[in-house]
């Protein structure tokens, strides 16, 4: 087989036009997917009684769910890079088992990070870290692949696998703003408070001085060839 190149793409549209368009077929695919407007995004197994309607509707948020596992994430334009990337399983990225399957991708992440100047970039290679929150949040536990910044995590990762290949969704936060995301979610005025400590404590943004473009462009620069 012959060098693989990569396929960039970029997309615009809503959170939930993002996450249920038509996977791409080209053996490797980076799409650079830019929201319009705010949401609310759960994991597919998520519970709709985990949020807090009322709150969402005053929020002016969209909500959703992607095809993949985990907790929620908001989505807000300039606040996390939102990239996905694409192997067919005659890539020689390919990787059987789901686990260590991201860890490919995870140190491309790293390898990014750390060219924008993030300290302490790290690569979770063991088994998941789960919290009290992680079944909520997707920030508040560390998975396979993900990457942590001086111990806290600021990208999170889901994967979802076909017949044809396997799609990573990506999210490098730029700014965490956890109580933004606690306030849409069914949670009591104490639960809000824990959790605000807690999942501050647990994820953190690159900083205004990183944008949306700049990760972009650090990611893809850093894929293999």
């Amino acid at each position: 087989m012959g060098t693989l190149t990569w396929n960039v793409v970029q997309l615009a549209g809503s959170a939930d036009e993002l996450h249920h368009r038509d996977t791409f077929a080209a053996p490797r695919t980076v799409t650079l997917c830019r929201v319009r407007g705010a949401a609310l995004v759960l994991g597919s197994t998520q519970r709709d009684a985990d949020v807090d309607h009322a709150s969402v509707v005053s929020s002016g948020l969209e909500v959703t769910r992607r095809r993949s596992g985990g907790g929620a994430v908001l989505v807000e334009p300039d606040a996390l890079a939102w990239i996905e990337v694409y192997v067919s399983r005659v890539d020689p990225l390919w990787v059987a088992d789901v686990g260590r399957a991201f860890w490919w991708l995870g140190q491309v992440w790293a390898d990014a990070l750390a060219a924008l100047g993030a300290p302490g970039v790290d690569v979770h290679r063991g088994p998941p870290v789960a919290t009290a929150w992680s079944s909520k949040v997707c920030f508040a536990g560390v998975g396979a692949g993900e990457v942590t910044v001086g111990g806290r995590k600021v990208v999170g990762m889901a994967q979802r696998r076909t017949r044809a290949g396997a799609q990573f969704q990506c999210a490098a936060l730029v700014r965490w703003d956890a109580r933004r995301l606690l306030q849409v979610l069914a949670l009591s005025a104490p639960e809000r408070d824990e959790g605000a400590v807690t999942l501050g404590a647990a994820a953190a943004g690159l900083g205004p001085a990183v944008s949306v473009e700049d990760i972009e462009q650090s990611l893809v620069s850093h894929l293999p060839s």
